[in-house]
Parts: C-alpha cells; structure tokens; sequence
C-alpha cells in the first residue's frame, strides 16, 4: 500500500495513479480507469477526474494507494 500525503482538499484519480507509480503515464491512467480497471473505496470508478479525499483508497492490479492528510 502507498500512502499518498496531500495538502490540498483533493487530488483527481487520474493524477493519484501516476503520483503513486501505479501507472506509467497520464494516458496509462486514463485508458485503464475508462477500461473499469480501478476500484475507488471498493467500487468500480470509470471517472478520471475522480476527487480523492484524505480517507478515499484507489486499486489496481491489487496495488492500493490510500490518501492520507
């Protein structure tokens, strides 16, 4: 599990993934949240933008990254 410190009030999915090397690049992301591939608090999320909250986790591929403040 990676925690990803934030400072602001949220960081978008799409951004969450990259900052925590879950994916390669900002297209990686893009194609495999479209693809329903992410699960956010254990729901699937085809949303890139997503606002992730301290509190809210992100999966993929069995890898989580939890938000944290």
């Amino acid at each position: 599990m990676t925690e990803i410190k934030i400072e602001t009030e949220f960081i978008k999915l799409d951004a969450l993934l990259k900052f925590a090397n879950l994916v390669s690049s900002g297209g990686e992301a893009k194609l495999r949240i479209a693809g329903g591939e992410v699960l956010v608090n254990g729901e699937t999320c085809t949303m890139r933008g997503k606002k992730m909250r301290p509190g809210d986790s992100a999966v993929i591929d069995g890898e989580t990254a939890l938000v944290v403040e």
